[in-house]
């Protein structure tokens, strides 16, 4: 499985950007995709993870601003960011799991919010 992602980019705090993740290869044992993060001396973080069958789950901070999505027909997956925070800086990496439990990721992409 590869993972490939879009550029984030800068944003001012406020704003919205889309990341988008498109999947190659075997994607067909894909079961579990997800975005996680990792900011500036922390431990990398979930952000939002999408089944195949759609059920998505989220941690709180981000809960009400982002959406998580996924387009089975084209291989991707997105993140939709709104009302971005400047906590909200980090790289961002897409992840996907399979049926196999193993874990492939995307490039990281960075994103930075600016106040």
């Amino acid at each position: 499985v590869q993972l490939q992602a879009s550029e984030g980019g800068l944003v001012q705090a406020g704003g919205f950007r889309r990341l988008s993740c498109a999947a190659s290869g075997s994607i067909f044992m894909i079961n579990v995709m997800g975005w996680y993060r990792q900011a500036p001396g922390k431990q990398r973080e979930l952000v939002a993870a999408i089944t195949g069958g759609g059920s998505t789950n989220y941690t709180d901070s981000v809960k009400g601003r982002f959406t998580i999505s996924r387009d089975n027909a084209k291989n991707t997956m997105y993140l939709q960011m709104n009302s971005l925070k400047p906590e909200d800086t980090a790289v961002y990496y897409c992840n996907a799991q399979t049926t196999l439990r193993l874990d492939y990721w995307g490039q990281g992409t960075q994103v930075t919010v600016s106040s």
